[in-house]
């Protein structure tokens, strides 16, 4: 999957550039239709310690998805953010296969009233 990473008023670091990409590509364990990512890494000027932000729009088939989380490291939002979005997958795959269960109960029903 290919990911694009903004850093936004820092320069991020080639380690937490790999550790982003290797925690998307396990995303395609659970999905392997995802079209492609683009996540945003921002510091905030705020007194508290959690002042990174970490966010992440995925594009599906049709969907897209999105996660944001604010903690004390990059590596800490990143993966909760990538856990987010895990579950909106598993969430958008049951909604795909309720879908597709659903037409093929009106086509079956349609060609029981043909005969």
């Amino acid at each position: 999957m290919k990911i694009t990473v903004q850093s936004i008023h820092f320069t991020a670091d080639k380690g937490l550039l790999e550790f982003i990409q290797k925690k998307a590509d396990k995303l395609e364990t659970f999905y392997d239709n995802i079209i492609n990512g683009e996540v945003y890494l921002k510091l905030e000027n705020v007194e508290d310690e959690a002042n990174k932000i970490t966010e992440i729009k995925l594009q599906l088939p049709g969907n897209q998805i999105f996660a944001k989380e604010q903690c004390k490291t990059f590596e800490e939002a990143t993966d909760l953010a990538i856990e987010s979005l895990r579950k909106q997958i598993a969430k958008h795959k049951t909604k795909k296969e309720i879908a597709a269960q659903q037409v093929k109960k009106v086509v079956l029903t349609s060609a029981e009233e043909e005969f």
